[in-house]
């Protein structure tokens, strides 16, 4: 099978959404970094924690899943953030085999600080730059590819 390369716009689109990514989500990690101590991957996962309703838990595979990392990956995340206090692990009810990570109330109030220094570096970084009718074509460019996504 034989591959062209990609035309000059294919070539474009595709470093500016690499670029993109890697500066926003660089410059969002630093932030976190310096004024909460905690990664960009940890926010993400108290986050996504802290909107899992209704006790605020997430089984280890669903928790990978949504926050797109590997099982081993989100093992040794969720270890370091467990050794920091702000989350639990502990077996499912109803079935031992499962394990589940809990916010606790120190990851709660972490999160929420945290998210002040992230909702204004995505407004900054990311959502700011644009119009908002720059801001929809790239919505809608993106979800053609991924699909539509609500928050999870």
């Amino acid at each position: 099978m034989t591959t062209r390369r990609l035309n000059e716009l294919e070539l474009r689109a595709w470093q500016a959404l690499l670029h993109a990514h890697h500066d926003v989500v660089g410059s969002l990690d630093d932030e976190l970094r310096e004024r909460h101590g905690i990664t960009f991957s940890e926010y993400d996962v108290l986050l996504r924690l802290a909107r899992a309703r209704p006790d605020r838990a997430l089984s280890m595979g669903e928790l990978a899943e949504r926050a797109m990392l590997s099982p081993s990956g989100i093992t040794r995340l969720v270890d370091r953030l467990a050794a920091g206090g702000l989350l639990v692990r502990r077996p499912a009810p109803g079935d031992g085999r499962v394990t589940m990570a809990t916010l606790t109330p120190e990851g709660r109030r972490l999160v929420r600080a945290a998210a002040m220094t992230h909702l204004r570096g995505i407004r900054e970084h990311f959502t700011g730059r644009l119009s908002r009718r720059q801001l929809g074509e790239v919505a809608s460019a993106l979800e053609t590819i991924a699909g539509p996504h609500g928050p999870h």
